[in-house]
């Protein structure tokens, strides 16, 4: 966990960021995927003669395959060339067979996931898959139930308030869950971006952040779990990225900056005093 020093002022709450990048894969879906992988094999729903088979546009693509890479499973993924050719590349040199679905005009648009899900059904269709499903997973919730336990730990004051993009939504619920229970009234925050407003309903242009805003609300995802739903144009979010790096020594990608935009924009209207928590998802490496 870092303070913020040079990105707030004596005027905002105190924020705090989580940095995640020290994880194997540099983010924190390694938590998810050893969870998700580990339940399977515990039901034994996982077997050596099995390919795990999965969709992402996020992190979870190398930490799965870094998972299946340690246990000795194959791993085909399903991605698109509207996400980070950095993490196609992570995938492959950790043993992953990544096919890749166009998008459209480099573009997450709200018809790229059920293209992605329709070709996943076809493989599933021949058999020989397990079917990680991290959509609909409810064993994603215990890595990051350890997160959120973490967060706990390692912060003296209470919190106020934790705020986190939403993508599978795996994250902002299963932290949400355990700051919930230590303390009722700390407020869960889910962000999305401003030009893809999923949540909410609004009017979507489509965006290129990698890992959020898939183009419907997660099914994992529970409105009645947060308290708001907040926006950031996705520019605020690549400017607070750099400046995160530049001024606060912290390298990491587009959807943290986004994190932290919005942790800046609580601080300011919580005010001295009160404690702001946010994710630094994954490293800035995987977006150079």
């Amino acid at each position: 966990m870092v303070r913020l020093r040079r990105l707030t002022t004596d005027q905002d709450a105190e924020v705090l960021v989580k940095l995640e990048s020290f994880n194997p894969t540099h983010s924190y879906k390694d938590r998810m995927a050893a969870a998700l992988i580990e339940a399977a094999e515990e039901r034994g729903e996982i077997t050596p003669d099995k390919t795990v088979l999965e969709c992402t546009g996020g992190s979870t693509g190398p930490a799965l395959a870094f998972v299946c890479a340690v246990k000795g499973y194959r791993f085909r993924v399903i991605s698109s060339d509207a996400y980070s050719s950095h993490k196609h590349e992570h995938m492959r040199a950790l043993g992953a067979e990544v096919v890749l679905v166009p998008g459209k005009d480099g573009k997450v648009t709200d018809d790229l996931w059920p293209r992605m899900l329709r070709l996943a059904q076809s493989y599933l269709a021949e058999g020989g898959f397990f079917w990680v499903d991290q959509l609909h997973n409810l064993d994603a919730l215990s890595g990051y139930h350890e997160m959120g336990r973490e967060i706990s730990e390692q912060l003296e004051a209470p919190i106020d308030a934790f705020c986190g993009a939403v993508g599978t939504a795996g994250m902002i619920m299963g932290v949400g869950e355990i700051l919930k229970k230590r303390r009722g009234d700390t407020q869960i925050v889910a962000i999305e971006p401003a030009n893809a407003p999923f949540l909410t309903g609004g009017a979507v242009q489509g965006h290129n952040i990698d890992g959020i805003a898939a183009g419907f609300v997660p099914p994992l995802f529970q409105r009645s779990k947060v308290d708001r739903i907040t926006s950031i144009h996705e520019e605020e979010a690549r400017r607070t990225a750099r400046d995160l790096a530049l001024k606060e020594g912290v390298f990491a990608g587009t959807s943290s900056g986004m994190n932290v935009a919005a942790a800046l924009r609580l601080a300011r209207e919580l005010g001295p005093g009160s404690v702001v928590v946010t994710v630094a998802c994954d490293s800035g490496v995987k977006y150079l």
